[in-house]
């Protein structure tokens, strides 16, 4: 097993990168297995928040597992990268919030799954970084688009064709990172958020991120309009239907999800 799903209360549930004895290297296994579970998470409406975390000590993923691409013909890294792209693919494409606990090594690929949630929690102890031009390759699990998207042009193309590592404060001052906390705190204090998240309206979650990914990339007015979408679907719902009532009766909500 290299990777596995803990689920906290019944709404948040921890995408575990467990594959501590190469510091959870993307073996062609585990970007099988992330592909999998992020599919069955996206499709588990019971889920309100993911947490993305490690297993390994010293890293939350090294990248790329290299040892295993050494053997690789041509053919077979095609066949390859259509099972990372999955991976990567899939962490994006959740439709809950997503939340990357960061201790350790993020590099490459790691740095990419971590960049591939919507927030980014780092310890004190993370290290970031997009290595792949050293290699002979570039950032391909979304990293030269997303890092792009958060940091603006300059500061991504500074650590993309650099291949410089950077610390967690940095990487904090940088956008690379959301929050900074305590070593060893990173998975605590993403479950916290995550538990935040699950508490509100699923419905009104779920639409808020589908038209903030979706008006990403438009104009302003189209995204306006995306917002306007995402409202009315969520403005008709029997979860805004609770929210209101709880409100006026001074109580917790008790949403239906729906």
């Amino acid at each position: 097993m290299t990777v596995r799903v803990d689920r906290h209360g019944d709404h948040v549930a921890e995408v575990v990168l467990d594959r501590p004895e190469a510091m959870n290297a993307v073996s062609t296994a585990l970007a099988t297995a992330l592909a999998d579970v992020t599919r069955q998470l996206a499709a588990d409406r019971s889920v309100r928040a993911v947490v993305l975390s490690s297993s390994a000590a010293k890293a939350f993923c090294v990248g790329a597992d290299l040892k295993e691409r050494n053997t690789f013909t041509d053919d077979e890294l095609r066949l390859h990268r259509d099972v990372t792209r999955g991976a990567y693919r899939g962490v994006l494409d959740l439709p809950v919030p997503a939340i990357a606990a960061v201790a350790g090594y993020a590099l490459g690929g790691g740095c990419e799954i971590a960049l591939s949630c919507d927030l980014v929690v780092a310890d004190t102890t993370a290290v970031l970084g997009l290595p792949e031009v050293s290699v002979g390759v570039i950032p391909g699990g979304g990293g030269t688009q997303l890092l792009t998207r958060r940091l603006g042009w300059s500061r991504a193309a500074d650590l993309v064709f650099t291949a410089r590592r950077v610390d967690a404060a940095e990487a904090h001052r940088l956008g690379l990172a959301d929050r900074v906390v305590a070593a060893g705190t990173a998975r605590e204090a993403a479950l916290e958020i995550a538990a935040t998240i699950a508490g509100h309206s699923p419905v009104g979650v779920r639409n808020a991120k589908k038209a903030m990914r979706l008006g990403l990339d438009v104009d302003l007015a189209t995204g306006l309009e995306v917002e306007d979408g995402a409202w009315r679907a969520t403005a008709f719902s029997r979860d805004r239907a609770e929210g209101v009532r709880a409100f006026a009766e001074k109580r917790r909500p008790d949403w239906p999800g729906i």
